[in-house]
This record gives C-alpha cells, structure tokens and sequence, in this order.
C-alpha cells in the first residue's frame, strides 16, 4: 500500500442543511468581532503607544536636563569646552535651513559669538570680563549672519545654508546622513557663475559648489571643440580619397565638389540640431537665472548625455552614407567603395586615438585648473577674514588689560562692560563697513575685468579662425592625410595652449587687484581700530580712572603686548588651517588622477571585450568575404573608440558629480579635523582627562570619515549606474549599425552568388 499511489478522487458526501447559513448566528458573530477588535484596540493602546509616548516624553525631559547640565558644567570644567565646541561647530555646519526660516539674533550678536565675547542674561550687548571666553549667547539658535560674511543675501542663497537641523532631530554629527537632509542639499541654491573671476563675490561655503560647477560647464565645450576637429578631419580624409578618384577620372569635378559641399552642409546640420537641443533643454530648465541647484545640475548632465549619444550616432550615419554614395552615385562598385571606406575608417580610427589622448590631457588641465582656482579663491577669502580676525585679538587684549583695571580697582565691573560694549559696537560698524565696501568694490571690479577679458578673447579668437581657414586652404590639395592630421592637430594645440595662457594670465590680473583692494580697504578699518583703542586709552579711561599720562602708556603697552600675544594665537591657528587646507588639495590631485586610472582600465576592458565578442560573431557568418570582414572590425573598432571617448568624458562627469554631492559633508569633516587640530595645538601639556577627550575627538573623526567614505563608495556606485546605462545605450547604436552594414555586405554577397549561378545556367543552357 505505501508503495502505490492514488489513482482516483475521495468523493466526501454532505448533507446540505450542514452548510446553511444561519442568519441569527451571524449577527452574533459580527457583535463578537467587533468587541473583540475593540478591546484589542484599547489594550493595545495602554500597554503599547501610551508607554512609547511617555518614554519619548522622558526622553525630551532628560534631554533638556542634559543641557543644563552641559551648561553648568562648562562654566566650571574647562577640558570639556573641546567637546562643546566640536557640537557647537558640527551643529553650525550641519543640514541646510529649510525655507522660510530666518535667523533669530541680529548682527551684533552674531559677532559676538565671532569674537568670543560673553554676555550676562539680564543685558544683552554687555561683555563680560573675560572676552576670550567661550560663547553663551543663544547656543542653540539658528546660525546668523557673521560680519565677515560679507555677501548679500538672497532668497535661495547659501547664506541660509547652514543650520541645526541634527539638534532639532535630537542628534549630532550622525544626522548629516539622512535623506531629508540630502533633499534639503538639493533644493539648496546658489550662483550660476560663467567665469573664476565671479566665485570671488559668492560666499565661501558656495565657492566649491561654484567651481564643480565651471569644471562641468568647461567639459561640453572641450567636447565641442574636439567634435568639430573630428569633422573637419573626416571632411579632409574625404577629399584626399575623393581626389584620388577625380585624377582617375572616375568622377568629375562638379560631383567633386557636390559630394564634399553636401558633407560639410550635413555636418553643419547635425552640428545646430545639437546645439539646439542643448539650448532647448537649458529653456525650458530656466538656464539663465542667477541661481541653480544640484537637482538641476545633475538633470542637465543626464540630458546632455542623451543628446551627446544622439549626435554620435547622426556622425556614424553620416559616415555610413559615404559608403552608399560611393556605390550608387559615384559609380564605383562595391568592392571598389569598400576600399575606400576602408582606408577612410582606418585614418578614422587614427583621429580617434588621437583626439581620445587630447582629452584625457585636456581634461587633467581642467581639472588641475580647478585646484588652482579653489587655492585663489581661498587666498582672497582668507584677506577679507582678516580684518575679522584683527576685531576678535583687538577686542580681546582690550579686555584683558581692562580686567587688570577692575582687579586694581581702577573701574568697576560695570563701567568695564560698558566701554568694552561700545567698542565692542564700534568695530562691529567697522566691520560690516568694511564687508560692504569691498564687496560692491569687488563686484565693480570684477565686471569691468570680464568686460576687458571677453574683448581680448573675442579678438583671439576671430585670430585663431582665420588661422585656421588659411590652414585648410593650403591643405586642399594635399594628399598625405597622416601628415594632415598631425598638422591640423598641432595647430589647434597650440591655439587651445594660448587661450588657456590668456585665461591664466587675466586669472591672475583679477586675484592681483582684488588683493590689493582688499589691503587697501584693510589697511583703513585697521587704522579705525586704532584711533578707537586710542580714545578709550587716553580720553575715556582717564576720565573715569583717573590715570595720568604715563599709566595711559603703561596701559597702552601692556595692549601691545596682549595684541602681539592674541594675533601670534591666530597666526598659529592660520597657519594650521593652511596646512590642513593644503593636504585637502594634494588628495584631490590624488582623487582626480585615481578617477583618470579607472577610466583607462574601464576602456581596456569594455575594448577587449566588445572586440572580443565582434570576432567570434563574424567568425559564424559565412557569407562574407576577407575584405568585408575586414571592414566590419575596423568599423567597429571605430564605433568603439568614438564610445569610449565619450564615456571616459562622462566618467569625469560622474566623478565631479559624486564630488558636488558629497561636498556639504566633506565640509563637515574638514571643520572637524581643523577643529581637533586648533584645540590640540593649545593643549601643550595635557593631563588625563584631555587626553580622553583628544582621543574621543579622533575617534569621532574617524568615525565620519569612515560614514563619509561609505557615502560616497554609495553616490559613486550611483552615477557609475548612469555610466553603464550610457554604455548600454551606446552599444546598442553600435550593434543596430553594425547589423545594417553586415546586412548590406550579406545582401551583396547574396546578389553576387545569385548572378553567379544564373550565368552558369545560362551557360549550361546553350
């Protein structure tokens, strides 16, 4: 019996009456369930949510007590002001401002935070004694507007682009990763710049956003240019073979003229169908506000893929016409055309490897000139810091060498809060006086310079086409086209060589005068602070004080002596800052020529690959000949390097991309690191518990640096996504015209058999 299976259905028999429904006992079943849901409800309710509630409840109150008890302590403990600035400054640097929200303090009290002056609750502007001391005043408000921050406002500008959204979330430096932050960085807005000399007005937290953005914006025209050096050549090699068949007398001189007029005229076409779809797309994207997004930016480069992928494959088509017109209009037969598209193809796939070299140069040039203008851009901001540095060591050595007035009982501790206040105002007014004046001096500046630089490109330019076109006329009748090629090449390297050098040497004139501008206008608030410390000095102080005249110089050298001692602390601090910044840039040049590295092997690989795959399809066809064989590897072989030409293009892209989008966070662990490294610097002798929070410190560096490598190990993985969605698509153009020009090769074949056969019939029939 176990050894046998079932070979027919069980009938179960029923009455009827068993399966009735009875009206009565379904009601009292619905009644049930719904107490039942109800009760559930309720006991779900009191031993689930209301215990969630409470607990979060708990939560926020112990969260509060925890911040007064930071508080408390802080005014006592002075080793754990490391870690409260490490919050203070990670909260300042963290997720952006949603819209709507406006700073809560004004100016003044943003500069005191600056300045590290401390205030009382019962009075707002009144310093304490002690003005190097920590800040007290509205810790956890929303970041405002510092003096230094000297650029105008604007409803989508990046002055709003820094809050504390991770406290509001009841968390730290861990929030920076979450997705409404990410969201928020991508409706963040700030300048559309067209050139480096614009950056220097932007603020600083939007000068790298700022100079990503020229990279991307230089790599389509580096791409134009090389496209139109791609035909012109093509046009050449065409007249080189074309006059072949002219001196053969195969051809005549008006269809000389007619094919290479058409080529160029399609060229033209396929040229402005491009451009147009570009201008099209920036339309309708509202490229011509004076803001932009990273939502834009990185919708902008996906449409320019498309197009860039579209106009490849209109060059393709234009090629394979050639070999069409060769067979149908010139008459030459099918074989005889093959050769030509033969040696054409072949001097193709020379322009290919030539131009591909180009651009990988051109682009490390594009890529090491960003470097350089992040360096500029950086020197610039660190001179309209300064006159805010010099305000904080000022204010503080003023209220040092006024607190030692207060222990001699010179002047109480009310008068000292007050004239520390008013100067404390007065170099405020300076400041922000300061911070106006060479902002609408520099943008000034800066407008007339690109004026008198586009004038000059503008004329450089009309030079270098003339050059050209006198170029191409003497090579109209050359019929060596390797030496074409490297000569027409040689010309535009040079040309592109002193472009850059303009560009260079007008960068230059402009960091040069804005330089300048800005020692002029800091040599004037200086001396402000100067005649201001002297009045305090020698008229307030010694009508409140009585002091003579020679304790006024004592007073007076003492300040000297505090000033020498505050701005030797910030020259120490400037300098570690330059060397963390400098560090920074050598890993970008390490980033960039890792990224180019990639990119070789990436287009070793898909090359071998792709050719690989092409041999062993052509290996199967049996209907072509040697020669057209041939032809399909050298076709594909050319297809294949204008692909990877244009992908090793697009892979830069990628990486700048990953870069803008991890930028806010890189900034993070930047501030982190400067911050560790300006607090390590003034612990010259360190006992138990400060080296805890040393190594609490770098612990939670490391921590973010292992997030941040994760995060962009991910936003990588994502535009390299897009990488590969570029090659699918491209290869798929390739295979659709390698399938018409094999099917065409095919079909010959096949019309040449039939002929074959039919001629021996007809043979065998007479």
């Amino acid at each position: 019996m176990a050894g046998t299976s079932c070979s027919s259905d069980i009938v179960l028999t029923f009455s009827v009456d068993s399966v009735r429904v009875v009206p009565g006992l379904l009601a009292c079943a619905v009644v049930l369930g719904a107490v039942i849901g109800v009760l559930g409800a309720g006991l779900l309710c009191w031993y689930v949510i209301l215990p969630l509630l409470s607990r979060k409840v708990n939560d926020s109150e112990v969260t509060l007590e925890n911040k007064k008890t930071e508080r408390k302590q802080d005014a006592c403990d002075s080793s754990s002001k490391a870690k409260k600035k490490i919050r203070i400054r990670e909260s300042r640097l963290m997720p952006l401002i949603e819209e709507g929200d406006q700073p809560s303090s004004n100016g003044v009290e943003a500069f005191a935070l600056k300045a590290k002056v401390v205030y009382p609750i019962n009075q707002k502007f009144r310093p304490l004694a002690d003005g190097a001391s920590n800040p007290s005043l509205h810790e956890n408000s929303k970041r405002t507007q510092l003096p230094n921050q000297m650029f105008e406002d604007s409803a989508g500008s990046s002055t709003e682009s820094l809050s504390q959204g991770e406290k509001e979330n009841g968390s730290s430096s861990t929030t920076i990763h979450s997705t409404t932050s990410l969201d928020r960085f991508y409706e963040r807005t700030f300048p559309r710049v067209n050139a480096f000399p614009e950056v220097l007005i932007c603020n600083s937290c939007d000068v790298k956003l700022c100079l990503y953005s020229l990279c991307l914006q230089s790599l389509p025209l580096l791409d134009a240019e090389l496209r139109r050096e791609q035909y012109t050549m093509f046009v050449q090699i065409l007249r080189i073979s074309l006059t072949d068949l002219l001196l053969e007398k195969k051809i005549d001189r008006e269809l000389y003229t007619h094919i290479l007029s058409s080529k160029e005229t399609e060229l033209e076409e396929l040229e402005q169908t491009y451009n147009s779809r570009i201008t099209s797309s920036n339309q309708i994207r509202g490229q011509g506000s004076e803001f932009q997004t990273m939502e834009d930016i990185e919708r902008r480069e996906r449409e320019y893929s498309d197009h860039l992928i579209q106009n490849l494959e209109g060059f393709w088509k234009q090629i394979e016409s050639t070999h069409q017109y060769l067979h149908e209009k010139v008459k030459c037969s099918y074989d005889e055309a093959g050769r030509i598209m033969m040696k054409l193809i072949s001097k193709m796939i020379v322009v290919e490897n030539i131009l591909y070299d180009s651009q990988e140069e051109l682009a490390m040039e594009i890529q090491e000139k960003m470097i350089r203008w992040e360096h500029m851009a950086k020197v610039v901001d660190s001179l309209k810091y300064q006159i805010q540095e010099e305000s904080e060591c000022r204010l503080g050595a003023v209220s040092k060498s006024l607190e030692q007035l207060t222990i001699k009982k010179k002047i109480t501790v009310k008068q000292k809060e007050r004239h520390l206040t008013d100067l404390f105002k007065a170099f405020w007014e300076e400041v922000s006086r300061y911070n106006r004046d060479c902002l609408h001096q520099t943008k000034a500046l800066i407008t007339e310079h690109l004026g008198q630089r586009s004038k000059l490109a503008e004329i450089l330019r009309s030079t270098q086409t003339e050059e050209r076109l006198r170029f191409l006329e003497k090579a109209e009748g050359s019929a060596d086209a390797d030496k074409f090629i490297k000569d027409y090449h040689k010309l535009l390297e040079t040309q592109r060589e002193l472009y850059g050098e303009l560009e260079d040497e007008e960068d230059c004139k402009v960091i040069d005068a804005v330089a300048e501008l800005c020692k002029e206008l800091y040599t004037g608030a200086s001396q402000t602070f100067e005649k201001l410390v002297k009045r305090l000095l020698f008229q307030t102080l010694p009508e409140i004080a009585n002091l003579s005249l020679g304790e006024c110089e004592i007073l007076k050298h003492e300040l000297r002596q505090n000033l020498s001692s505050e701005l030797e602390k910030s020259e120490n601090e400037r300098k570690i800052r330059i060397k963390l910044f400098q560090a920074k840039l050598v890993q970008e040049k390490q980033l960039w020529a890792r990224e180019q590295a990639l990119s070789s092997l990436l287009d070793k690989y898909v090359c071998e690959t792709q050719q690989q795959t092409s041999g062993e399809v052509l290996d199967r066809l049996s209907g072509l000949s040697d020669e057209s064989q041939k032809l399909s590897v050298q076709r594909h072989k050319f297809l294949l390097r204008s692909v990877m030409r244009m992908l090793s293009l697009r892979n830069i892209t990628m990486a700048t991309l990953t870069q803008m989008r991890m930028s806010r966070k890189i900034v993070i662990v930047q501030e982190l690191k400067e911050q560790h490294a300006l607090e390590k610097g003034k612990w010259h002798l360190q006992d138990e518990e400060q080296w805890q929070t040393q190594n609490e410190m770098e612990a939670h560096i490391s921590e973010e640096e292992s997030k941040l490598e994760e995060e962009t190990w991910q936003a990588r993985s994502d535009f390299q996504q897009q990488l590969l969605l570029d090659l699918t698509e491209a290869n798929h153009g390739i295979r659709r015209h390698m399938e018409r020009a094999i099917g065409q090769s095919l079909i010959h074949h096949a019309q040449q058999e039939a002929a074959k056969n039919m001629i021996e019939d007809n043979i065998e029939f007479k």
